[in-house]
């Protein structure tokens, strides 16, 4: 039977390869949350607004941002106690996911504006395109 250990710098030891573990298994379901990049991409839309509604139900996130949110918290916390020996890696790869969930996000944002803003610029046009009817038939 082996003996336990109760030594700080083995506990330490731990608890930073633990807390490395947590940020990778939160980065790991950030990345599986992120939309599928063939649903972003292709449409099966017979109109316009039927392709951005589309791509705008694709570019769900989903829990990716709590997701990244959470890996941060631990990554920060194995930081800021300075529980890691190099740590760059997982700094990147939270910042590319970070950038990456915030750059889909804005998509879908401006996905959203696009998807009300699209009919209405073609009521418009069909109101102009029926006033200019209307005026051929006068004279």
């Amino acid at each position: 039977m082996s003996q336990s250990t109760f030594d700080d710098d083995d506990l330490f030891g731990e608890a930073a390869e633990e807390t490395r573990a947590e940020v990778r298994e939160h980065l790991q379901a950030a990345r599986g949350e992120l939309p599928d990049a063939d649903a972003v991409w292709e449409t099966d839309a017979d109109n316009v607004l039927g392709a951005l509604n589309g791509l705008k139900s694709a570019l769900d996130v989903g829990d990716a941002v709590d997701s990244v949110r959470s890996a941060k918290k631990a990554y920060v916390l194995g930081e800021r106690a300075d529980a890691f020996e190099d740590a760059d890696d997982l700094k990147a790869e939270i910042e590319e996911l970070e950038s990456l969930v915030g750059d889909i996000e804005a998509a879908a944002e401006e996905v959203g504006s696009l998807t009300g803003t699209v009919p209405a610029i073609r009521g418009a046009l069909q109101d102009a395109a029926a006033a200019g009817e209307e005026e051929e038939d006068e004279e």
